[in-house]
Formats: C-alpha cells, sequence, structure tokens
C-alpha cells in the first residue's frame, strides 16, 4: 500500500481567460489533494507570483496576452527549478512542444485533455515525472530522434545533449556552480563543458554563447 502525502499538491494555473482558469481550478481542486495557490493571465504575473508563492506545479498555456508561456517557464525554472512546468494548449504543435522542452517544461497536454487526466498529469510532474501528450509525442520524437536539425543551425547541431542543456541553463544566467548544483555535476566539470560550447559555437564568451542561442532558435507565440 502508497503512503499518501499528507501535503497537498500547490498549483499555479497561468491562462489569459478567466474563465479557463475558473473551469480548471474547480475541476482540480474538487480532487482533494491539489491545492490552486495563485493565478496568473500574462508572462509578467506568471514569474512574479511564481516568484512569491514557490507552487510546486504551474499548468501554463503556451500563448499569452503580453508574449509565450515558453519564455514564462524558461524564466520561472531558471529562478526556481524544483517548480514543475506543465504547459497547455488548443493545439498539437510540435515546435512549440520543442521549444516546451528547451524551456524546461515538464509536460505537455492538450486543452481537451479529460479532468481527471490533467489532475494525473499534475500528480505524475509533480512527483518529478515527465510527460508528453500522446497526441503530440510520437511526431516530436520522430523529429528528435532525426537529428538537432530542426534548431536550423548547423552549430548549435554540433552539440551533445548535456552541451545543449547547459547551454540552456546559460542562458538563462545561471553560475557554473548552479549549474553544476542543477546537474549533479562538478564545477570543473560544467566549466569544461562551457568551453566545448564556446569552442563549437565559435565564440569567446558566455553571453555571446546565449546571444546565439536566443538568435538560432525559434520560440512559437513570440516575434
Amino acid at each position: 500500500m502508497g503512503s499518501v502525502s499528507e501535503q497537498p499538491l500547490r498549483v499555479m494555473l497561468v491562462d489569459d481567460h478567466e474563465v479557463v482558469r475558473s473551469g480548471i481550478r474547480a475541476l482540480i481542486e474538487a480532487a482533494g489533494d491539489i491545492v490552486v495557490t495563485a493565478e496568473a493571465g500574462s508572462v509578467r504575473d506568471a514569474i512574479d507570483e511564481a516568484e512569491r508563492t514557490r507552487p510546486d506545479v504551474v499548468v501554463m498555456d503556451v500563448r499569452l496576452i503580453d508574449g509565450s508561456g515558453i519564455e514564462a517557464t524558461r524564466e520561472i525554472r531558471a529562478r526556481r527549478p524544483k517548480t514543475q512546468v506543465i504547459m497547455l494548449t488548443s493545439f498539437a504543435d510540435d515546435e512549440a512542444l520543442f521549444a516546451s522542452i528547451m524551456a524546461g517544461a515538464a509536460g505537455y497536454v492538450l486543452k481537451q485533455i479529460r479532468g481527471n487526466e490533467l489532475v494525473r498529469a499534475i500528480r505524475s510532474v509533480g512527483a518529478g515525472q515527465s510527460l508528453l501528450d500522446p497526441a503530440v509525442t510520437s511526431a516530436v520524437l520522430d523529429r528528435l530522434r532525426r537529428g538537432k536539425h530542426l534548431l536550423k543551425d548547423e552549430k548549435l547541431a554540433r552539440l551533445s545533449p548535456q552541451e545543449e542543456r547547459i547551454l540552456t541553463l546559460v542562458a538563462g544566467g545561471k553560475t557554473n556552480r548552479e549549474i553544476g548544483e542543477e546537474l549533479h555535476l562538478a564545477e570543473k566539470t560544467v566549466k569544461n563543458y562551457v568551453s566545448s560550447i564556446l569552442s563549437k559555437l565559435e565564440v569567446a564568451r558566455r553571453a555571446e554563447a546565449a546571444a546565439y542561442l536566443a538568435r538560432h532558435t525559434t520560440t512559437p507565440g513570440t516575434q
């Protein structure tokens, strides 16, 4: 018999439609083991509220009134890696899914998801598991298997998966020590990875590498 956690999962809802947030709130709070601690309707509010309330899980709409939920996810995850994010969207878009994964999202589900399945998804992500909606998984995994050319840049395609992860964290403003703590690597090992990344991207400084990633990776939902 599994033990039931005494602490309810703390969730923040981010959607620019209040009626959608209200519906999701009613649905997941009926589960009994999840509480909604905050709501937001914009990228700025999402980042601020996540910092203030420190939720376990954020249910994040991909498109918000002032930008992309993917950008909000990247910022929230950079500031608070323990907070997990589920992206919620109206349609299957494997470009958006890839960008969500790169931003640190743990899950991506369609708004047509059944209520009990959304609750299950929130619990799974809250427990540290990764999840992908079956409707979008196969197309994206197929593209990932074909290689990193979907980043549309030959230099980024030189990076190993670990180097990609580290570059994403560098772009999020993390120090070598913080990256090491997050990825369970020695600080010297991270420094070696960063040197390799700079060499492969043919740039001299971390800031240039971060700018290179931003310039050559398109994020759906932003201009």
